[in-house]
């Protein structure tokens, strides 16, 4: 049989688990198959040369100090039949043979223990001993290890016995692994700021850039971020926008619109221009422990669109229902246009709708168009004109949701649901 069957105890060639069968435990007392001395009356058997020698090392070596061996086993005695005067007892010797005697039996506990109750005769046919069967976890468990060696040995052959005694180390402790969640809130929050600070300066007090600059800037870059000192510049508001993160999941590109204010030097001071908005791309990475800027932005310029071909169709206008419904229209414009009180009090019954609490006033309701559908629920859609302070006014479209109503006296009407 091969090596690695006795390694991974597997049976010979050609053989199956199956075929080896373990031998059953008989119950009760075990049954002896050698033939002994005693199954035969006419006389004993002659042993063959290994049992004549193991007999004859019995009996030439010394017995022990203390304890001692036990006795080769006798022949069972049947019931006593009654002797005649001149029958000898039959525990009687033949001459030349040694009388059978009854050894001291070696005690588990020590030679000073107890003596035992003496064993019953054996039966015929049946040996004095049994032989225990190893136990079934104890199989599973020597093949068990046997396997796990294997397996050991088998993985140190491939990836090496050097790599697990000195692993390979990395020299750079910021090193971050590709993960598949990129933190997009925390990169959208730092380009932000990142993109404020790189949109302000002063060369009236220089170094306030480059501190607010290295609050987000990764370490060891240049903090000037490519000013060189001159002018005066100010942003006051930006807004973060999409998030590009490239295929390794480490580095990205935020979207950043920032609302700036240029200064022109003049012989009094500084003179301040028109607001204006600016677009910028700023790279990112995910560090160790943050997000930081990798690099200085870029301006992006910024291009009308048009809508697309497949908006959603406004709906087949019911004229009808308009008409019916322009005065309740009015009405809750000017209300909603005043205070929350005004606006409960002309609005669908259960709606939560908020007043713009008199930042403007309705000047005229421009378009009132009230769409086809159930007859429960209607969209409507509503052209305004703001008055603002002094003279200013501002042209809005409003999207609403009309419910119908049924009064206590069953008159039936349609209030605004919602807003939007």
């Amino acid at each position: 049989m091969s090596w690695w069957r006795t390694v991974l105890n597997l049976p010979p060639k050609g053989e199956h688990w199956s075929d080896q069968r373990r031998t059953k435990k008989p119950k009760g007392r075990p049954q002896n198959t050698a033939p002994e001395w005693w199954q035969h009356p006419d006389g004993p058997v002659s042993p063959t040369p290994r049992q004549a020698q193991g007999v004859a090392a019995q009996y030439s070596a010394p017995p022990p100090a203390t304890g001692g061996v036990m006795a080769p086993p006798r022949r069972p005695q049947g019931p006593e039949t009654p002797r005649t005067a001149n029958q000898p007892p039959q525990h009687a010797a033949a001459p030349g043979q040694r009388p059978p005697e009854r050894l001291r039996q070696r005690s588990a506990h020590g030679a000073h223990a107890a003596p035992q109750p003496p064993r019953g005769p054996v039966e015929p046919g049946q040996t004095p001993w049994a032989t225990e069967p190893e136990s079934s976890f104890s199989t599973w468990a020597r093949r068990f290890f046997r396997g796990l060696v294997v397996a050991v040995l088998l993985l140190a052959a491939i990836s090496g016995v050097r790599s697990w005694v000195r692993p390979t180390t990395g020299t750079n402790g910021g090193t971050v692994a590709n993960q598949s969640g990129f933190p997009a809130d925390e990169a959208r929050s730092v380009a932000t700021r990142y993109a404020v600070s790189y949109l302000n300066w002063d060369e009236g007090n220089p170094e306030a850039r480059p501190a607010q600059i290295s609050l987000d800037l990764a370490a060891g870059l240049d903090a000037r971020a490519g000013w060189n000192g001159r002018g005066k510049q100010t942003a006051n508001a930006a807004y973060p926008g999409e998030v590009k993160v490239d295929s390794g999941g480490v580095t990205a590109v935020v979207d950043v619109r920032v609302q700036v204010r240029p200064f022109i030097k003049q012989a009094r001071g500084w003179a301040g221009q028109a607001y204006s908005w600016q677009r910028v791309a700023v790279p990112v990475a995910r560090a160790s422990s943050r997000v930081v800027a990798s690099g200085p932005p870029t301006f992006v310029a910024d291009e009308r669109v048009a809508l697309p071909d497949n908006m959603p169709d406004a709906g087949v206008p019911d004229d009808d229902l308009a008409a019916a419904t322009l005065r309740d229209a009015q009405a809750f414009f000017s209300a909603y246009a005043e205070s929350d009180a005004k606006v409960e009090a002309v609005a669908a019954p259960g709606a939560a709708i908020r007043s713009l609490n008199g930042a403007v006033k309705l000047g005229e309701l421009k378009d009132w168009q009230v769409f086809t559908g159930n007859d429960d629920e209607r969209r409507a859609t509503g052209a305004v004109t703001w008055k603002g302070t002094g003279d200013t006014t501002l042209d809005q479209t409003y999207t609403l949701t009309l419910r119908r109503t049924v009064a206590a006296d069953g008159a039936q009407r349609w209030q605004v649901a919602a807003v939007g």
